[in-house]
């Protein structure tokens, strides 16, 4: 079934339950006003987005086992960092299935994925470029040739432009169905080279850790680990844990699982009555156990006081509705 729409979040919550074909954990590092629009076409083989994003933030994503995507920046400076290695316009990265990895950007972002189902993705590449190409176990991050990564971004950008001032135009199959061989031909194009930006075997050591790191962070939320612990729980050195960390998310181990209760306060605040619930207590929930400290903080990172975020939530700031994505259309 052939669909298209797009879609604007104005809350990092109503993205993250929203944005098709991903599991999203946002971690927002800046006080800039969230913003992301999506903008999402489904083919009868073919699946592909563009988000475009107002605010510095941290993502950990997690792919669906069942499909092959790429990902790939739609613009320059500031170069975002994908699991690790900053990522410039013109660069793909080719996901292993099921993957999970971080994104770390430093301002306004935009970037694209597409995804096929591994055997179309194995039967294309074997009729286009007259080998098979195999999804990959980790992430494969590739430059492509100029001519090749210029086709590839134009044929993007063709296809979200179209669908978000002609949607009309994405109901006619055959309008579709071009559009669809021609991604296909030049994504085979720009993913049939051989040779990888950097090593992958250490990327994906690295991967692996920060992965680890993500999910005890997430038996965490109620409490302040030490490095220590958190070294321990994740089986490696304190050198090797602030390591990864400053590769993949910007900040020391302490800082970023601070960070990420502060936007788990945040997300609770922004979904709570503000007739009924205690900003102290939903901040001891996650580990903040003075008050003040915690109020000054919060109010550092995000702009404005834990009890306006609260108010906000009582006037229609955050009633979550599920607009119709891509995922739905399958």
């Amino acid at each position: 079934m052939i669909g298209c729409g797009t879609n604007t979040f104005s809350e990092p919550d109503d993205y993250r339950m929203n944005v098709p074909e991903l599991k999203v954990e946002l971690v927002m590092t800046g006080r800039d006003d969230f913003r992301v629009d999506l903008t999402w076409l489904k083919t009868d083989r073919l699946k592909l987005a563009r988000v475009v994003e107002s605010a510095p933030r941290v993502a950990f994503l997690s792919l669906a086992p069942a499909r092959v995507y790429v990902s790939f920046p739609l613009h320059g400076d500031p170069r975002p960092v994908w699991n690790g290695v900053p990522v410039g316009r013109g660069e793909i990265v080719l996901h292993g299935c099921g993957e999970s990895f971080h994104q770390l950007t430093f301002g306004s972002t935009r970037w694209g994925l597409i995804s096929l189902a591994p055997e179309q993705f194995r039967a294309y590449s074997r009729m286009l470029s007259g080998r098979e190409l195999i999804p990959p176990r980790a992430a494969k991050f590739l430059r492509p040739p100029q001519g090749a990564a210029r086709g590839f971004l134009r044929l993007h950008k063709q296809a979200c432009d179209l669908v978000r001032s002609r949607p009309d135009l994405m109901a006619h199959r055959e309008v579709a169905r071009a559009l669809e061989q021609d991604l296909i031909h030049a994504l085979v194009n720009v993913l049939a080279i051989d040779e990888p930006r950097s090593s992958a075997a250490t990327r994906q050591r690295h991967a692996d850790i920060m992965v680890r790191f993500e999910r005890v962070l997430a038996m965490q939320d109620g409490r302040q680990p030490s490095v220590a612990e958190l070294c321990a729980a994740v089986g490696v050195p304190e050198r090797t844990l602030r390591m990864c960390c400053a590769e993949f998310v910007g900040r020391s181990p302490v800082n970023y699982a601070r960070l990420r209760r502060l936007n788990l306060v945040r997300s609770v605040l922004l979904r709570s009555d503000p007739a009924t619930s205690s900003i102290a207590t939903i901040a001891r929930d996650y580990g903040f156990s003075e008050p003040g400290r915690f109020a000054t903080t919060y109010r550092t990172l995000f702009g404005e006081a834990p009890s306006t975020t609260l108010r906000r939530s009582g006037v229609d700031a955050y009633h979550p509705h599920r607009p119709h994505n891509f995922a739905d259309s399958a």
